[in-house]
This record gives structure tokens, C-alpha cells and sequence, in this order.
């Protein structure tokens, strides 16, 4: 049959009900939710880690001031200078595995540097503080 033959064929209304048949029986099954249980969730703190969540931390902030703010579940990152809150908060789930009450931010203005007669400027960067709920906490700052 070419090209053309199958604009000319006329379609009756039974054909049109089969197809129709046809689309309803192959749609898929509706899914039902699972319920995360404590096995589950470990299994995803296991998986890799993929997409923007080491590009949004750059690293955890280990200072004094920090380490205090750790009674009151408060830890410190610096992050990327373009990450907003909802990102922030995204790569901490997924990095840590612990979901974040808040998250404040400060940005850093870069101090001015001096060698010899040179004299330049170090970067600006962003600050993020996120607290956690209490009773969680992020394993990197254990014992430091």
C-alpha cells in the first residue's frame, strides 16, 4: 500500500472502536504508592548520589562560631554564589540523607589580600546555614 492509499481509505465506525479498544487495554496499571519503611530509606542513603548536589556544596564550614551553632542543630556550608534556598536544601537530602527545617544564607564579600606591592582581592562567597530537626544531625562534623 503507498503513501497516497492510505489517505484514500475510509475508515468505518468499527475500525474507529477497535483502535479505541485497542488505546484503552494498553494503557498501563496504576501504580499504588509504597510506603517508605526504615530498610527503604537506608537503601536510598546508598545510592549514588547524581545531579547538582556537589556543584551546590562546595564544602562544610569547620570554624568556631560554627561548632557552637551545632548545640542548636545549626550547621554551615559554603555553597555555589548562583544556589538558592530550594536547591540548597535539595543537595542536603541527598548528600546527608536528613531533610532540612530551614535554611539562611550570608554573602561573603572577599577580604582584601597584599603581596609586596601587589595588592588584589580574594573571591566572594556564599554562606548557607541549615538547621536540622532535633535528634538528626550530619556525620562530617563528628569529632572534630
Amino acid at each position: 500500500m503507498g503513501i497516497l492509499d492510505k489517505f484514500k481509505k475510509k475508515v468505518g465506525k468499527d475500525e474507529i472502536k477497535k483502535d479505541e479498544k485497542k488505546k484503552i487495554d494498553n494503557k498501563k496499571p496504576i501504580k499504588e504508592k509504597k510506603v517508605k519503611t526504615a530498610i527503604s530509606i537506608k537503601k536510598d542513603r546508598n545510592k549514588k548520589i547524581t545531579g547538582n548536589a556537589y556543584r551546590v556544596l562546595v564544602k562544610p564550614l569547620i570554624t568556631e562560631k560554627i561548632t557552637d551553632l551545632g548545640v542548636f542543630n545549626k550547621y554551615g556550608f559554603v555553597v555555589a554564589n548562583n544556589a538558592n534556598k530550594i536547591e540548597i536544601k535539595k543537595a542536603i537530602k541527598e548528600v546527608y540523607g536528613v531533610k532540612p527545617i530551614a535554611v539562611n544564607m550570608i554573602n561573603m564579600k572577599g577580604k582584601k589580600v597584599r603581596s609586596g606591592r601587589v595588592s588584589g582581592k580574594k573571591k566572594d562567597w556564599r554562606k548557607a546555614i541549615i538547621t536540622l530537626k532535633k535528634g538528626e544531625k550530619i556525620e562530617i562534623y563528628q569529632g572534630v
